[in-house]
C-alpha cells in the first residue's frame, strides 16, 4: 500500500485557494502526498506568483471551470452553473488518470465545504471524504441554517430578507443584520438567487463529509463552533513561517513595499488593502485618497488595476500627494508583521481578518460583500479590535469619516491592547499543545489511517 494521497479542491477564488494551499502544505510536510486542483483560469496565475518551495511540496494540476476564456468569472450565477456542469466529470477523469499512472493512488478527497455539491466525483471511488471551511465558522453556521431562516420568515425561498431586525443563531453568537447575510451582499439579484439556491443544495451534500475542519480557532469563535458541533478548528492557517512568502496568490507581490516600510518608525504607517474582489467607483476612490491625505500619516495602499472603473492613475484626486507607497499587490502577511504598520484599513475578508489578529494589528473595517459584514461584526462588536466606517447620505464613506476612524483606532490604546491579547491566545492555539494544533494532528492521523 502506498502512502496517503490527497486531492485538494478549493473554490476558485483567491480567498479560498490561499488557506487550502496552506492546509495542503501542512499535510505534505507531514508525509501526505497532495495533488492540488485549480481551475485552468487560476492555475497559471497561482503558478506565476508561487514561492519556489511550494511546487516541491505539492503537485499542481488544473481542470476546466466550464467557461470560455473571454467570459466574466465575476458573474457568480454563471460561474456556479458552469462549475456544476463540468467539474464532476473533470475530477473523475483526473482521479482515474492519477490512479492508473501513479504508485500512490488517491486515498482522500478534501473539498471546499461550499463545493460539496459540485465535487461529487468521490461517489464513484472508495475515498475518505473531508470538507474544509476556509472562512469563519459563523459563516457555515449561517449557511447551514438557511432552511430554518426561511421557515422563521427571516428570508424568502430565494434568500431575500423579509425583515431588518437583527438575528442571532444562538444566544452567545453575534447579531447579524439580515440585509448583510453573505448571499444578500452579492452585487446582482440573479447572482444572489443562484448562490443561495446552491447553498441550499450544498448543505445536503456537505453532510456526506466524514471530517469537517475550518480555518478558525476556539479562541476566535467558541459560540459558532459550539453551534456547529462537528466542525474542528485547525487555524489560523498562516504561512508556515510568519515572515515567509505565502502561496496561492493570483497576483505577483511587490516586495519593494517591505523595503519602504523599513524606512518608517514603529506604528507609523496605515496599511490599506481590499482583497481581490472589492470595487470602488471613482468618487469613492477619490474620497479614500483624500481621507488618507488628511490623516497626515504615511500609507501603504494596494491598488489593483481593476479596482475602479477608471484607470487608477486617472482616479486619484488632483494634486494627490504621494506621501505613501502604492503597489498592485503586497505580501500581506509580511506587511502586517512589519513593526512600522500601525493599523489595517481592510475589506474584512476572513484571511485578512485572521492575519491582522495574528500579527496584532487593529483594523478599520470597510466590508464590500459576502461574509465580510459578518467578519466586521466579530472585529468591532465581539473582539473590539477595530472600528466601523459609516457611509454618508450619498452612500459614500467621506474623507473626514476615514480620517476620524483612523485617528480613533490609533488614538485609543485599548484597540492595540485588545488585539495583542487576542493575538497571543490565537497563536497559542495553533502551536504544540494548542487546540487547533491538536485538531490538525488528529486530521493528519485520520488521513493516514488504513
Amino acid at each position: 500500500m502506498g502512502r496517503a494521497h490527497v486531492v485538494a479542491i478549493p473554490y476558485p477564488a483567491q480567498g479560498h485557494v490561499i488557506p487550502m494551499m496552506e492546509l495542503s502544505q501542512c499535510l505534505a510536510k507531514n508525509g501526505v502526498r497532495v495533488t492540488f486542483v485549480n481551475t485552468e483560469s487560476n492555475h497559471h496565475r497561482v503558478v506565476e506568483a508561487l514561492p519556489p518551495t511550494t511546487e516541491k511540496l505539492l503537485r499542481l494540476v488544473s481542470v476546466s471551470d466550464g467557461l470560455d476564456c473571454w467570459e466574466d468569472r465575476m458573474d457568480f450565477a454563471k460561474s456556479v452553473e458552469a462549475l456544476g456542469r463540468v467539474l464532476p466529470a473533470e475530477l473523475e477523469a483526473l482521479i482515474r488518470s492519477i490512479n492508473a499512472t501513479q504508485a500512490d493512488a488517491i486515498t482522500c478527497i478534501i473539498t471546499d465545504v461550499f463545493m460539496a455539491e459540485i465535487t461529487q466525483a468521490y461517489r464513484n471511488f472508495d475515498l475518505k471524504r473531508a470538507a474544509f471551511l476556509p472562512g469563519a465558522a459563523a459563516l457555515l453556521a449561517l449557511t447551514t441554517s438557511a432552511d430554518k431562516l426561511v421557515a422563521d420568515g427571516v428570508i424568502d425561498a430565494d434568500g431575500t430578507p423579509l425583515q431588518s431586525d437583527a438575528i442571532r443563531l444562538s444566544p452567545s453568537m453575534p447579531e447579524m443584520n439580515p440585509n448583510h447575510l453573505a448571499w444578500v451582499c452579492l452585487p446582482d439579484l440573479v447572482g444572489r438567487k443562484a448562490i443561495f439556491q446552491s447553498i441550499v443544495k450544498n448543505n445536503k451534500s456537505a453532510k456526506l463529509a466524514q471530517y469537517l475542519i475550518c480555518n478558525s480557532s476556539e479562541v476566535l469563535e467558541p459560540a459558532a463552533l459550539d453551534f456547529l458541533h462537528s466542525c474542528r478548528p485547525i487555524g489560523p492557517l498562516l504561512a508556515s513561517h510568519r515572515l515567509a512568502k505565502q502561496a496561492g496568490h493570483f497576483w505577483l507581490e511587490n516586495p519593494s513595499c517591505l523595503t519602504w516600510l523599513d524606512h518608517h518608525p514603529p506604528s507609523s504607517v496605515i496599511y490599506v488593502a481590499f482583497g481581490s474582489f472589492t470595487l470602488l467607483d471613482p468618487a469613492q476612490f477619490c474620497e479614500l485618497a483624500l481621507g488618507l491625505e488628511l490623516t497626515g500619516l504615511p500609507f501603504l495602499w494596494v491598488v489593483r488595476r481593476d479596482m475602479t472603473r477608471d484607470a487608477a492613475d486617472e482616479a486619484y484626486p488632483s494634486g494627490f500627494e504621494e506621501r505613501g507607497k502604492i503597489v498592485e499587490w503586497a505580501p500581506q502577511q509580511q506587511v502586517l508583521a512589519h513593526p512600522a504598520v500601525a493599523c489595517f484599513v481592510t475589506h474584512c475578508g476572513w484571511n485578512s481578518t485572521v492575519e491582522s489578529v495574528s500579527e496584532g494589528v487593529p483594523m478599520v473595517c470597510w466590508p464590500y460583500f459576502a461574509d465580510q459584514f459578518l467578519n466586521e461584526t466579530y472585529i468591532v462588536d465581539r473582539w473590539e479590535v477595530g472600528v466601523r466606517l459609516e457611509k454618508g447620505g450619498d452612500g459614500i464613506i467621506g474623507r473626514e469619516e476615514i480620517k476620524g476612524k483612523v485617528e480613533k483606532v490609533l488614538g485609543d490604546g485599548g484597540y492595540k491592547k485588545r488585539v495583542i491579547e487576542l493575538q497571543e491566545k490565537t497563536l497559542a492555539s495553533s502551536v504544540g499543545g494548542g487546540s487547533s494544533h491538536k485538531n490538525l494532528c488528529d486530521f493528519v492521523d485520520w488521513i493516514k489511517e488504513d
